[in-house]
């Protein structure tokens, strides 16, 4: 295991993510206990010091079996994470009850990193507010040793996370953000990236393996890969891009059993950043499997001819970019909570059909049949 350096501390290459631990029958709010204790002893006795967990992982079981695994190995010898759900507006009043919670779940006297969860759209305005009480609460804890370093964890626009910096810059130490080579370009990672480092903010990755799908191809670019090491499994290639991506400092993977940890562990015994052409080949594949007609998307390059001729003034551009997320993703959260921040009369829904956009539109995408489709996904998921 290779380590990189976050002020005085080492910290492993590899984090273990503790958002989709073993469980009990298919059961999401229950992690297999004996399973996950196996994987932390092995992550131990690997190198793996790093354990990132969260308040609402696993049914909120996640913290209770970590800190249940952990609990086993003297207190200094790992660094564990967990977070603030600040996604849920009803637990800005909460923060203290969850905080002692939490120590109390994950039987510990204090956490190593603690951040703002989910900063994004939704959220912001109540992050940003001081009269919650929750940064200054925050701040004491760190004070007091409770909480030793302090992040947040960012799905929201470039826009938003920079809101997020401008106030909170003074004690933020770290953004951790959903990054890899499919959502480089696709979730705009590319400019978070540039803006963090930029300002000299460490990055932490979630998401790197975009829940396991690039661990089970190359999206294409396999081939042509494999000319420069035949060996690499796709898991590999994409733990390669993020080793090459300047300023990531935390690679987490949330692995959900012992056979993916041992392939991960074995990866990490190095750093091994990728050249100039197999990013290109890697950038190139993904391009084409997020635009490309099996990915169920639309080829919208957001030049906006569209909005002049929209009678309610609907965002198409935003609107069809989380139509081509959830779409992609098959489901998911993003697309959804993001909207949830749009007025009824900005959604989708509110799409009339008179084909207007669809008539200046250079790409000759079916714009109202697409916010059709789009309204019909989400009354499907309701």
């Amino acid at each position: 295991m290779y380590y990189n350096d976050f002020k005085d501390l080492k910290l492993s290459g590899l984090g273990m993510g503790c958002m989709r631990l073993p469980l009990v029958d298919g059961d999401d709010s229950r992690p297999d206990q004996a399973a996950v204790q196996e994987m932390v002893d092995y992550a131990m006795a690997n190198g793996i010091n790093y354990y990132d967990t969260a308040w609402g992982y696993h049914g909120g079981n996640s913290e209770t079996a970590i800190g249940e695994a952990l609990s086993k190995y003297d207190r200094s010898s790992y660094y564990l994470a967990s977070k603030f759900p600040g996604y849920d507006l009803s637990n800005f009043d909460k923060y203290e009850e969850i905080f002692e919670k939490q120590l109390e779940k994950c039987k510990t006297d204090y956490f190593d990193f603690y951040l703002y969860h989910n900063v994004c759209e939704k959220n912001i305005d109540k992050y940003l507010d001081d009269s919650t009480g929750l940064t200054e609460f925050l701040l004491k804890k760190k004070e007091e040793g409770k909480i030793r370093h302090i992040g947040f964890s960012c799905h929201g626009e470039l826009e938003t996370m920079h809101r997020f910096i401008k106030k909170n810059f003074r004690h933020i130490e770290f953004c951790q953000i959903q990054l890899n080579y499919l959502d480089f370009e696709f979730q705009n990672a590319k400019d978070k990236v540039e803006e963090l480092n930029n300002i000299g903010i460490p990055i932490w990755v979630m998401e790197g393996l975009r829940g396991g799908k690039l661990a089970k191809s190359c999206l294409g670019g396999e081939k042509l890969l494999a000319k420069s090491n035949p060996d690499y499994t796709p898991a590999n290639w994409a733990f390669a891009f993020l080793e090459t991506v300047p300023g990531v400092t935390m690679i987490l993977s949330g692995m959900s059993d012992l056979e993916q940890l041992k392939q991960n562990v074995a990866f990490f015994d190095e750093w091994k950043p990728l050249s100039d052409d197999d990013i290109a080949i890697l950038l190139t594949a993904a391009h084409y499997d997020t635009t490309g007609k099996s990915a169920g998307t639309v080829p919208c390059t957001s030049c906006r001819y569209c909005t002049s001729k929209c009678p309610m003034e609907l965002d198409i551009p935003k609107l069809l970019a989380l139509y081509n997320e959830h779409a992609y993703s098959e489901g998911g959260f993003i697309a959804p909570m993001m909207l949830s921040t749009f007025p009824e009369n900005k959604q989708p829904s509110a799409c009339i059909g008179c084909g207007a956009c669809a008539s200046v539109c250079p790409q000759k995408i079916d714009i109202p049949g697409t916010m059709t489709k789009f309204t019909e996904l989400l009354k499907h998921e309701e």
